[in-house]
């Protein structure tokens, strides 16, 4: 899978199964948020209602000081009133009496108490009246000195009942009364009773607020908590999901139809190897992964367009490494009561393994029909059940069946009963298969042929029939009861026989020793031949060498003038004559030395340029004179693994035989190249050529093609002989392609120098030292090898 699909596919996904979370950015912060906000509101409602019963405790504070400082202010007013308007009443004695009346009217609200006291603070009068048994100021006021003393300079001050209780009090003196005083009190229980209710009746609102907001708290707690359980849950559900269509190799799809987005499951992107990058896949991006031999999703919508409600359908996608996997899909269309859309919610199934299987199997099951129908016997497989399973043709056609009679799942007896049984002649025991298992039996048919009919039990309760025709064997035994009349009559005729061979025998014996009597001989002579060939040759070389010698005395004219020139002409014959009476004898000892194996080759690492070059300069004269061109075509560094003289010996005796038969004016090539381990030398000319016909004899020894009386060239007809036989020596090959009037073509093929037969060469030339280096040191005496080395 290229990587722009990888990519394509992968990243984080804000779905749980396929439904959508919203995506606003208010909700996005909201949820980031989500976690502070669970502790920060209940702190925030907390500290709100603790400022809210501060405020309220403060302002009921505010509103006791106002009112404590209004009474104050109203007794203190009181007081000064009281103080202008007793004097009058106490000079005319009219207090104790009529005190209230002095008073304006409602002026003694609220427990208010007014007392007329002495400087002896003797209570005399007061309003409202006190008990009996109180007539002093300290038993109303307790022990208040500084507002006995100060009076009207002490102000308003807060005092303690002798009761406990508090209350707020204030003395002017009386002018000219004789420095009684006047005292008002103010008990703060009745100064207060408005304010106390009004604070109660605020910390009862206070409470209920309070208790409104502590529900809200602990009921968003409550809520965020189970929000929090709830997103838990479904998480864990979403992995348990993830977890169980992964382990199942299953992937979740959801398909919003009327948007074309596609929604996979973790488990999904597991499956096909991918990674996720986005909430949603689009339509194109699945589609393209879809085999296109397997149709595409555009097919799928036109037919979920056509009211189709449930979906099963099978098909490959690729893979991220681009392998593909078989995937069965099974969805049904489900509405989304949000949106009012539709969506096509399923599971796709990896369905590889099981197809390979189906297809394994269905490979494997029509091998099996081919190899039963390709058995040469009737076969046939029935069921525990007599039902047909498989047959082949040669079933149907022992029983005159046609295809439709023999269809699998028929009865034994419906199918038998349309065909034609054959008819059992003998009934075979089956030592292995005892018992009512198997059975086998022999049926004639009706054309004469025989069979042998084998039934067998299977495993699973069926049995499978096997006929074997052995109408051939059927005849053979016939033919063997026959033979064996025959052989009867025949052993009789080997016996008359035995004594003729014996007679023969013996005479080829007498003919096997005559023949290794008669090869000796031959061996012999061959052997007689070359030593008497290789004595000649020594004997024919001296004379030669003194009749050369003179010659070339002669015809010098060393010693003085011969008289007439055709002396001159005559010596250059005699020597011309005895060079090349003296190259034949030469060519039949090289020769007579092969055949007799007496050539020893000296191998080493060898120049071709050089080679080559040595062996034109012993041919450039004969060639100048006949003025032929010479070319050559070298490959660049060959080198050969040979024995120099025998190399020089094989190029000049072809060049030679090339400069002798072709015609002045002609040409001659050689070249070399690398051919593996070997070096492939050329030798050609544009000479008279070669009949065909001759080709095959050429290379045997004194072999030409000019018989006796057309000859035209002189020559022993030893030159390609030595030749061949020296490159086969070396371990090559010598080849050669003709044709009249266009010329020839000579191949000699020799081994390189290659690292093995350099060591192997190295290996023997160091044997050799040792075993020359233990004959000396045990005192054996070596003498010289009659065998030299090859000569040109």
């Amino acid at each position: 899978m290229p990587e722009a699909d990888s990519a394509s596919l992968s990243a984080r996904a804000d779905t749980i199964l396929g439904i959508h979370r919203p995506s606003r950015a208010t909700h996005a912060r909201f949820v980031r948020a989500e976690t502070w906000l669970r502790y920060a509101v209940p702190a925030l409602l907390a500290t709100f209602l603790a400022c809210l019963g501060g405020v309220a405790a403060l302002h009921l504070q505010v509103q006791r000081d106002e009112v404590l400082h209004r009474t104050a202010r109203e007794i203190e007013t009181f007081a000064r009133l009281a103080a202008a308007a007793l004097p009058a009443a106490l000079e005319q004695r009219e207090v104790p009496g009529r005190l209230d009346a002095l008073l304006p009217q409602g002026s003694l609200h609220g427990g208010r108490q007014i007392l007329i006291v002495t400087p002896g603070e003797q209570i005399i009068a007061a309003h409202p009246a006190l008990p009996g048994s109180v007539t002093r100021l300290p038993e109303v006021l307790g022990e208040v000195q500084a507002l006995s003393v100060l009076a009207e300079r002490a102000g308003v001050m807060s005092v303690t009942l002798p009761s406990g209780g508090s209350a707020l009090a204030t003395m002017h003196r009386l002018p000219g009364a004789g420095a009684a005083r006047v005292a008002v009190v103010q008990p703060l229980d009745e100064a207060l009773a408005a304010w106390s209710e009004r604070a109660r009746n605020q910390a009862i609102l206070l409470g209920a607020a309070g208790l409104v907001i502590i529900g809200i708290a602990v009921a968003y707690g409550l809520q965020t908590r189970r929000a929090h359980a709830v997103d838990k849950l479904c998480e864990q559900i979403k992995q348990r999901l993830d977890t169980a269509l992964g382990r199942g190799g299953c992937g979740l799809w959801d398909w919003d139809i009327p948007r074309g987005r596609i929604y996979w499951s973790d488990s999904m992107y597991a499956l096909l190897g991918y990674r996720r990058e986005r909430e949603f896949l689009s339509f194109g991006d699945v589609n393209a992964l879809v085999h296109p031999d397997d149709g595409d999703l555009y097919s799928l919508a036109r037919g979920l367009a056509a009211n189709q409600i449930t979906v099963d359908h099978a098909f490959r996608m690729r893979r991220a490494d681009g392998a593909y996997v078989w995937l069965r899909t099974r969805a049904e269309i489900v509405p989304d009561p949000g949106d009012g859309g539709r969506h096509l919610v399923g599971i796709a199934v990896d369905v590889t393994e099981q197809h390979n299987l189906v297809e394994s199997t269905a490979t494997a099951d029509m091998r099996l029909r081919d190899a039963v129908e390709a058995i040469s016997e009737a076969f046939v497989l029935w069921d525990t059940s007599n039902r047909l399973v498989l047959c082949n043709s040669k079933f149907r056609h022992l029983h005159a069946l046609s295809p439709e009679d023999a269809q699998p799942g028929r009865r034994y007896g419906e199918i038998m009963g349309r065909g034609v049984l054959p008819r059992v002649r003998r009934e075979l025991p089956d030592a292995e298969h005892a018992g009512a298992t198997s059975r086998t039996f022999e049926a004639e048919l009706a054309d004469g042929r025989w069979l042998q009919i084998s039934e067998r039990r299977t495993k699973d309760g069926g049995y499978v029939s096997v006929g074997t025709d052995i109408t051939n064997l059927k005849r053979h035994q016939e033919q063997l009861v026959a033979s064996e009349r025959e052989l009867i009559e025949t052993v009789k005729d080997l016996k008359r026989s035995r004594r003729t061979l014996e007679l023969q025998t013996q005479q080829l014996a007498d003919l096997a020793e005559r023949y290794l009597d008669q090869k000796a001989s031959a061996e012999g002579a061959n052997q007689a031949k070359s030593e008497f060939l290789a004595n000649m040759s020594h004997e024919l070389r001296t004379p030669l060498n003194a009749i050369i010698g003179f010659a070339e005395l002669m015809e010098t004219e060393v010693y003085g003038a011969l008289g007439s020139p055709r002396y001159a002409e005559y010596c250059r014959d005699i020597r011309s004559s005895g060079n090349y009476l003296l190259s034949v004898i030469d060519d039949i000892l090289n020769m007579s030395r092969i055949e007799a194996h007496r050539v020893k080759l000296v191998r080493k690492d060898l120049n071709v340029d050089a080679a080559v070059k040595s062996a034109i300069k012993l041919v450039a004269e004969p060639a100048r004179a006949k003025s032929l061109a010479i070319s050559v075509d070298l490959s660049p560094g060959l080198r050969l693994l040979a024995d120099e003289r025998a190399l020089q010996q094989i190029l000049v005796n072809l060049m030679q035989n090339a400069v002798k038969f072709t015609p002045a004016e002609g040409r001659l090539m050689v070249r070399a190249r690398s051919s593996g381990d070997h070096v492939h030398l050329y030798i050609e000319d544009s000479g008279i050529g070669i009949p065909k016909a001759a080709l095959p004899k050429l290379g045997a020894p004194f072999a030409q093609v000019e018989t006796n009386l057309t000859r035209s060239h002189n020559g022993s007809g030893l030159g390609l002989a030595i030749a061949r036989s020296m490159a086969e020596l070396h371990g090559g090959s010598l080849r050669i392609r003709s044709e009249e009037g266009l010329g020839t073509v000579v191949l000699v093929r020799l081994p390189a120098p290659t690292q093995e037969r350099l060591r192997a060469l190295a290996a023997e030339e160091a044997s050799q030292q040792t075993v020359a280096a233990l004959r000396e040191a045990s005192g054996a005496s070596l003498r010289p090898s009659p065998v030299q080395p090859a000569v040109v």
